[in-house]
């Protein structure tokens, strides 16, 4: 929401746009405008305790998120999936599609990982040059 402290996470999210396309990082986390976009941006687990990364791994999102993915991965459309870290890149074997499909596989881009190989993936360029190859408009990722 406008006015809550960005987390890391969206914080590097952000600096890795402006490396990847030139879009100036935003001053919220508002990300309506990606929304309705049709970008869905999904963690493994749903929720957290503050300040204990994958303190609710075992609390049975996995389910939910797994289902989330398996309908996404459906879609008659062209989809590109970006799996950010281990968890995320556990959920690729959901991703069988005989439809037009871009994976991208980085580390997380928390603080903890993000200078392991998140900087400088460009992920936001490839996703728009593989939406484009696909009869598909790209996303407008500048925020306000």
């Amino acid at each position: 929401s406008r006015g809550v402290k960005l987390p890391p996470s969206l914080q590097n999210i952000y600096k890795e746009l402006e490396a990847d396309l030139g879009v100036p990082a935003a001053k919220s986390g508002d990300l309506t405008s990606w929304a309705q976009q049709g970008v869905f941006l999904l963690n493994s687990s749903l929720s957290v305790q503050a300040g204990a990364a994958g303190s609710h791994q075992a609390f049975g999102w996995q389910t939910s998120t797994d289902a989330a993915v398996r309908a996404v991965a459906v879609l008659p459309q062209p989809v590109a999936f970006v799996l950010w870290g281990t968890q995320a890149q556990k959920k690729r074997p959901l991703l069988q599609s005989a439809a037009p499909r871009l994976v991208l596989c980085a580390p997380h881009p928390s603080p903890l990982s993000s200078y392991r190989g998140f900087f400088g993936s460009r992920p936001f360029s490839q996703i728009n040059a593989f939406l484009q190859e696909n009869g598909e408009q790209p996303v407008d990722w500048r925020l306000t």
